[in-house]
């Protein structure tokens, strides 16, 4: 009678902490240790702990971070009645803050509008050369809002606003791939090929610009509509790009800026994105 052996026991082996199980092997495991490393220093600013003043002010919708900084090298933010100055503490709550003297607002839930801009109005506050801005066409019943980039002087078509500083950051950042869509209409000559080699970048006048998908519209003599879609938005980019190839724009509009769009909007117009479209964008920018 032929009796088989039982299977031979597998070595034991020390086990797996909590945080080893399944954990990749190789490249992936290089990446997840230097993503790690890079994640410590932002432990400091946990949503459930202290956090810097000029996040939380921020998301008050008083300014961007950059904003907030200014202020308070300008000695403008008091904590229970001392002026808060550099480097400032980590705080959990707004209680005591003040700006100019006056109570800072609990975060309100942000707010997204969509407005139409016209030319011949500058992307600010205020002007040191007394030009229109922005704030002199908008309603005056809106919350405050912050712009989410700029529009220079002449350039028309989709601005965004939001209440919440640190959600303007997050659109601008060219980290976050927001996309940026505009449509020049512009005077000389260029061809569909001269356009496609802006989706390798360019360099000009030693400033390095990112991808840009390019298309040549309509064109009538030495007139064209060019659509230029981009996710770095530096200072006239599209007008600095399109001269470069000698075009002269007459003409810029930016019609889409992530995935919010300018449609039929009249020219000055103002609405709000609805909350379950800003849900579902925010959800996709993770």
């Amino acid at each position: 009678m032929n009796t088989r052996r039982p299977p031979r026991p597998a070595p034991r082996s020390a086990p797996k902490a909590a945080g080893d199980r399944d954990a990749p092997k190789g490249r992936r495991a290089a990446r997840g240790v230097a993503s790690a490393l890079k994640a410590k220093p932002a432990e400091a600013e946990r949503e459930d702990g202290p956090q810097r003043i000029a996040k939380l002010l921020a998301r008050a919708g008083i300014g961007s971070r950059r904003d907030v900084e200014r202020i308070i090298e300008e000695g403008r933010i008091a904590l229970n009645g001392q002026v808060i100055v550099q480097p400032a503490p980590l705080l959990s709550s707004l209680e005591g803050l003040t700006v100019d003297g006056t109570p800072v607002a609990k975060p309100v839930s942000t707010r997204l509008y969509r407005f139409h801009k016209p030319a011949g109005c500058i992307t600010a506050a205020r002007d040191p050369k007394d030009r229109k801005t922005i704030y002199d066409l908008l309603p005056k019943d809106l919350p405050r809002l912050m712009p989410v980039g700029r529009l220079d002087y002449n350039t028309e078509g989709l601005l965004l606003l939001t209440n919440d500083g640190e959600f303007k950051r997050q659109l601008e950042l060219p980290a976050s791939g927001v996309e940026r869509t505009y449509r020049a209409r512009a005077f000389g000559d260029i061809s569909q090929a001269q356009l496609e080699e802006l989706a390798m970048g360019i360099e000009i006048d030693g400033v390095r610009y990112g991808k840009i998908d390019a298309n040549l519209e309509r064109r009538t003599g030495r007139n064209q509509w060019v659509e230029m879609t981009l996710t770095e938005g530096k200072n006239r980019e599209v007008r600095k790009v399109l001269e470069h190839f000698g075009l002269q724009v007459s003409r810029l509009i930016r019609t889409r800026y992530g995935a919010f769009e300018l449609g039929g909007m009249p020219l000055g117009a103002v609405d709000v994105v609805p909350r379950d479209e800003l849900f579902k964008f925010r959800r996709q920018m993770g």
